[in-house]
């Protein structure tokens, strides 16, 4: 009742989650089992996203607030009002006006410290910062964390003012708990997208992600390294030529591990912080999500043929990973096309990959109608994995053989061939796609 998400384990042993059984969604808590659930927040409106401290004596939680509101009750009571007023006509300043699916209502995403015993009040760490953390429409809690003393937190997050829609300025803040609003700005010298702050298990070295130009998205992640006496930055495997997602430390600190896009596949790799070597963990396949273990990794990976299942591999083990979940055995007596990866020479003869699925219970011989799937983005991929938005088993299913192409400017081919689609969107994709 009420479901379960996000769940995370505590330093305390215990489990987190987000659910809304109490009617709103909260942070609960759970026993390593599960039982003896327990309500950690009771804010009056939506926890949308959450990170526990690492003693979990504290949860920063976000939530959507009308920033220029002295406290919760204030955002709560013009809601209401919002709501109640028949009148339905809205007067834009500035843009935003709309998130992706969702119309601006003037709330944004601010931070608010709770401790988890109840004590206290919800503290706005972020109060008086025009912006939203996460950010919207995509972000998660992959772009705040708390410091190794539990006392402060470092975040990730853009200043609205006029120029929000094109800005790419993301950078990292730091604020103490106790002196909420007084932001200290760790990136300011980057004016490109700084995120996904992790410190290292001593504490003594934050590592983010960062692009180089201002203003364009689809720029590679970069991984940097920031001492956090000194404040001095260095960037670890300047030449892997691959855009880096959310970051984990190893155990003993030495050890950077993260995902990413590299040639129609999304692969786990470990990237030396010392000498920077990038090596490959997974094979083929989308791996979603990670968790490290004593002895490796548990991770979510799915195919074009096959949803999300856990997979575990050990840390140096060159074994294949082993399924241990088989969470839709109602598909294993089920029929799926045969999807394989090729490659052909596209625009200036530059190497382009593509998929071809061949329709469920295919005949060799037989004709079958063609479906021409392409992505958009345009910065994207149509890559090894497994959609419940647009999904080619829905097309193979009905009988089409289905193509997909990575033509110049998808990701995960390195970035000069993402860059290739600049100022080109008409002509060299195209060419790929006629081809």
């Amino acid at each position: 009742e009420g479901g379960a998400n996000t769940a995370r384990w505590g330093s305390d042993g215990k489990l987190y989650f987000l659910s809304g059984r109490s009617g709103t969604s909260q942070v609960w808590r759970a026993d390593a089992d599960g039982t003896n659930p327990t309500q950690v927040t009771s804010v009056a409106l939506d926890v949308n996203a959450y990170r526990l401290s690492p003693d979990a004596s504290k949860v920063a939680v976000s939530l959507a607030v009308f920033p220029d509101c002295a406290d919760i009750a204030c955002t709560v009571d013009r809601a209401k009002a919002v709501a109640d007023d028949p009148a339905t006509g809205q007067v834009y300043d500035r843009m935003f006006v709309r998130h992706w699916d969702t119309w601006n209502d003037g709330t944004q995403n601010h931070l608010f410290v709770i401790n988890t015993d109840g004590s206290g009040a919800p503290v706005q760490v972020t109060r008086g910062f025009d912006g939203d953390t996460p950010s919207k429409p995509f972000g998660d809690e992959s772009e705040f964390t708390f410091t190794p003393d539990n006392q402060s937190i470092v975040f990730s997050a853009r200043e609205a003012g006029q120029s929000e829609p094109w800005s790419t300025n993301f950078d990292l803040y730091q604020v103490a708990i106790s002196a909420p609003g007084e932001l200290t700005n760790l990136t300011d010298a980057n004016d490109a997208w700084d995120t996904g702050p992790v410190f290292s298990p001593d504490g003594r070295t934050l590592a983010y992600r960062a692009m180089a130009r201002p203003g364009f998205e689809a720029d590679k992640y970069a991984i940097f390294l920031r001492d956090v006496a000194s404040g001095e930055t260095r960037q670890v495997a300047a030449d892997w030529d691959r855009s880096a997602d959310t970051l984990q430390w190893s155990r003993d600190g030495r050890t950077l591990y993260t995902t990413a896009g590299d040639v129609g596949q999304t692969r786990l790799f470990s990237i030396d912080t010392r000498r920077g070597t990038v090596v490959p963990i997974t094979g083929e396949g989308h791996v979603s999500a990670f968790q490290q273990t004593p002895s490796g990794f548990v991770f979510a990976q799915d195919t074009l043929r096959r949803p999300s299942e856990l997979f575990v591999k050990t840390f140096r083990g060159r074994e294949m990973p082993r399924q241990i979940t088989n969470a839709n055995p109602q598909l294993d007596d089920k029929a799926f096309g045969e999807a394989e990866q090729f490659s052909f020479p596209g625009w200036n003869g530059e190497t382009v990959h593509g998929y071809v699925i061949k329709p469920a219970n295919y005949v060799e011989g037989q004709k079958y109608p063609v479906a021409f799937l392409i992505h958009g983005g345009p910065q994207g991929s149509f890559g090894n994995s497994w959609s419940y938005r647009w999904n080619p088993s829905s097309y193979a299913g009905a009988g089409y053989a289905v193509v997909m192409i990575d033509f110049h400017g998808s990701t995960g081919y390195g970035q000069a061939f993402t860059d290739s689609i600049s100022q080109h969107w008409g002509d060299r994709p195209f060419e790929d796609l006629q081809k």
